[in-house]
């Protein structure tokens, strides 16, 4: 029991992660109606930059301050010089742009950081383990739960509560009304491929010190993201949140007595509700 209470907390805290990526991901998916293939590279950066604002700077914190916003500004640049151009070329070239870009992001890491993977600690602060009771818990697990526990819930809040959340959400449903009335949809565009980037920049930079760093880290990491959004509902920002957690925990207690199919798993999860529920969790598309 106790192994199974210490799973399912990592699960969660994986999970949190998993809904960072997905919630930026759906966010990108719902405005552009395009899946953006470079997300998994936006995570890798994220990590990297990381690493090298700590090593410039010696501070982890001014890291994950700094790292996001890097990333977020990447994103922008990639939507306002990129993909903003191929709008009236259709889907298929956005698709291919991303995927693209994807690899030459990939191969930048490899120039930029070399092939060989990195290791990193979490801060001094945050180092060694808290006695729960049950298990003897990571310091900086507990947290990367709370950290994009609250991400995740300034993210909804802002996109929820917010006048631009609003404008971003009937983007997503319709963005020809959205255009209708005087509101540039560009912008938007742009705005919601900075804010997608930048989760997705975080969810890599609070990743860093539990995986460590290599090139292809962002590969894996697209594939469960991809699976966030499907499970959760194409665009459907709260099925985001809820397909991370499931796919976390799940992946989490497999792994703690099967680990050969702790990946496996996700795909089974998402396959058995798409078969239930193809429009997903949470989606009516």
């Amino acid at each position: 029991m106790n192994l199974l209470l210490g799973q399912i907390l990592n699960g969660i805290a994986t999970g949190m992660l998993y809904a960072l990526m997905g919630l930026g991901l759906s966010l990108i998916t719902g405005v552009l109606n395009i899946p953006n293939f470079a997300h998994g590279a936006l995570f890798a950066i994220g990590a990297y930059f990381l690493v090298s604002v700590v090593g410039l700077l010696g501070n982890f914190w001014l890291g994950l301050l700094v790292a996001p916003i890097g990333v977020a500004l990447l994103g922008l640049l990639i939507e306002y010089a990129g993909v903003r151009r191929l709008y009236a070329a259709g889907h298929d070239y956005q698709l291919l742009f991303t995927f693209g870009l994807a690899l030459i992001l990939n191969e930048l890491i490899i120039v930029i950081w070399g092939p060989v993977g990195i290791s990193h600690l979490p801060p001094a602060i945050l180092r060694g383990g808290v006695d729960l009771g049950f298990t003897f818990y990571p310091k900086y697990r507990l947290f990367v739960m709370a950290m994009a526990g609250l991400l995740v819930v300034a993210t909804w809040l802002f996109l929820e509560k917010t006048r631009y959340g609003a404008i971003m959400r009937a983007g997503i449903e319709n963005k020809e009304m959205v255009s209708l009335l005087g509101i540039d949809i560009h912008w938007l565009f742009t705005v919601a491929f900075a804010l997608g980037a930048y989760l997705a920049g975080i969810a890599g930079a609070l990743t860093a010190p539990i995986r460590g760093l290599s090139p292809g880290m962002g590969v894996d990491m697209l594939g469960i993201a991809f699976v966030v959004v499907a499970l959760g509902g194409l665009g459907n920002l709260l099925g985001a949140i809820a397909a991370g957690l499931l796919i976390g925990v799940a992946q989490a207690v497999v792994a703690a007595y099967w680990t050969e199919a702790s990946t496996a798993v996700i795909f089974a999860v998402m396959a058995a509700v798409l078969l239930v529920r193809p429009q997903g969790l949470f989606g009516i598309r």
